[in-house]
């Protein structure tokens, strides 16, 4: 019988510097697209994947991360004696409930798959998820849902994967294929971040993982791959040649790069546009900037 997948781990240490000054104070993983911030997204995609317990690898200065999560008892009885009962169910929608968030420093940016690493004395011998927050994701299905229904099907490892264009594919990890079955592909192979010439394909590897705890030994080993860091894809590539349990999953849904300015502007337009209380005001104001440039031109 499989195990449920029911923890995750948040690697939310970076400095966010792409996003200078804003992330001089606060953590990157607290803007909003919207309203709501890039955590809460992957927060609520987790919850409706099962995910009971959620684990987050920080460092110092992510304070604001913490407190987002807790309670605000002056504000919450602040909208109760307004009678603002939408803002109070919007309100705890972001509140955890004590023991369901844990905490992990990773003291020094080693990589992903060392922040990975951090949370290994949370998960124990069971199988867990891993969610980048860059990577938001607009789909009918929360994507990490799709990903657990079908790795109830095939165990192992599974990646989340799409399809990239070729002039891109360098900044991925990219899947050499075995077995191309739609949906779900077996991996004979994974490359960080290849040269043009070296990509095995044009797949490449999402911020969505569900991983086993063989995982975590095997980045134990603390080995320095692409760019001098620890990475994730390395510690996957060898349970290929050891147990022949990667899978990479091709996932419905359309993926914001929110990690760059041009992707996060992207998705705050695509939400901005799905939201009936801003769609009608906010769509005539993007044709009117619009028109006026090609006037202007």
């Amino acid at each position: 019988m499989k195990q449920r997948v029911t923890k995750a781990i948040f690697p939310v240490a970076g400095l966010g510097t792409r996003f200078l000054p804003a992330t001089k104070s606060i953590p990157k993983e607290i803007l909003c697209l919207v309203d709501k911030p890039l955590i809460q997204y992957a927060i609520d995609e987790a919850r409706e994947a099962g995910i009971e317990e959620f684990i987050f690898v920080t460092s110092r200065g992510k304070g604001a991360l913490e407190d987002y999560f807790d309670g605000a008892p002056q504000l919450e009885q602040s909208l109760k004696a307004k009678g603002k009962d939408d803002l109070l169910d919007v309100l705890m929608k972001s509140t955890m409930d004590s023991g369901e968030i844990a905490y992990v420093r990773q003291r020094e940016a080693l990589g992903l798959g060392h922040a990975v690493w951090c949370a290994r004395r949370l998960i124990a011998d069971e199988p867990f998820a891993v969610i980048l927050t860059d990577d938001v994701i607009e789909a009918e299905q929360p994507v990490l849902k799709q990903m657990v229904e079908a790795h109830e099907q095939t165990g192992g490892n599974m990646v989340a994967a799409m399809e990239v264009a070729p002039s891109k594919a360098s900044a991925y990890g990219l899947l050499d294929i075995k077995e191309d079955m739609g949906s779900l592909v077996s991996v004979k192979g994974m490359v960080e971040k290849p040269k043009p010439e070296d990509a095995p394909s044009n797949l490449a590897v999402i911020g969505r993982y569900i991983l086993t705890p063989q995982i975590l030994k095997n980045l134990e080993t603390q080995e320095r791959g692409a760019g001098g860091e620890i990475q994730l894809t390395d510690a996957i590539a060898k349970e290929i040649t050891t147990s022949d349990n990667v899978y990479g999953f091709r996932f419905q849904g359309t993926r914001y790069d929110c990690g760059s300015k041009a992707g996060f502007l992207q998705a705050t337009v695509a939400f901005g546009l799905a939201r009936g209380d801003l769609c009608d005001e906010f769509r005539d104001f993007l044709i009117e900037t619009l028109e006026c440039r090609r006037a202007a031109q």
